[in-house]
């Protein structure tokens, strides 16, 4: 049955700026020996196999080997706890890649799924700063970077990437901080991208 989703999206991870897994396509190395990186995906509208997911949000984190094409992720995925049951079980199939679509690619690098939980979830975007608060377990914000050199004041932006969008907006976090499956970091300072996401299958 077909479902898309869509929304905005933005993520931070522990490489400078800017990030050489997501801008070669996961065939360069992280600028470390791990990549630690989440994704929180705030979803305004969609529907998955008739059930109405607007209004929720999925972070998704993991924790990877520098070449991320690799495979051997440890993955976990954080669910809305304004999500009823039926959503959140339409949702999890949708960033689990068990419903197709850009999380489907994902599948064969995760060595380790780390679960799914519940959580309460504060989601604000405001066209250049994003944030997300998780329970105890995720604080991020982050801005997208506008060059002083750029007199449109557009801000910097990377296409032909595919995934999660075709277009990212770069940017830097100023909390990064994550506590959660058994994966714990601090990526304040770091790399982040940030963009309008739309998905289907």
């Amino acid at each position: 049955m077909p479902w898309h989703v869509e929304g905005t999206y933005f993520e931070n991870c522990n490489c400078d700026m800017v990030c050489p897994c997501s801008t070669s396509g996961l065939t360069a190395p992280a600028d470390n020996d791990r990549c630690n990186v989440a994704l929180a995906f705030h979803v305004e509208s969609g529907d998955v196999n008739g059930v109405d997911v607007g209004g929720l949000t999925v972070c998704v984190v993991a924790d990877t080997p520098a070449l991320m094409g690799d495979g051997g992720w440890k993955l976990g995925v954080l669910m809305d706890a304004a999500a009823s049951t039926e959503q959140a079980e339409a949702l999890g199939a949708v960033f689990g890649g068990q419903l197709g679509g850009p999380m489907e690619g994902l599948a064969p690098l995760i060595s380790e799924m780390a679960g799914m939980e519940s959580m309460e979830m504060t989601y604000a975007d405001d066209g250049r700063l994003h944030q997300v608060r998780i329970g105890n377990a995720v604080d991020m914000a982050v801005e997208d970077f506008v060059s002083p050199l750029d007199p449109t004041g557009l801000g910097v932006k990377i296409s032909g990437l595919g995934f999660p969008a075709d277009t990212l907006a770069a940017g830097t976090s100023s909390t990064g901080r994550v506590d959660v499956f058994g994966m714990t970091w601090d990526n304040a300072g770091k790399n982040s991208f940030s963009a309008p996401f739309a998905w289907s299958a």
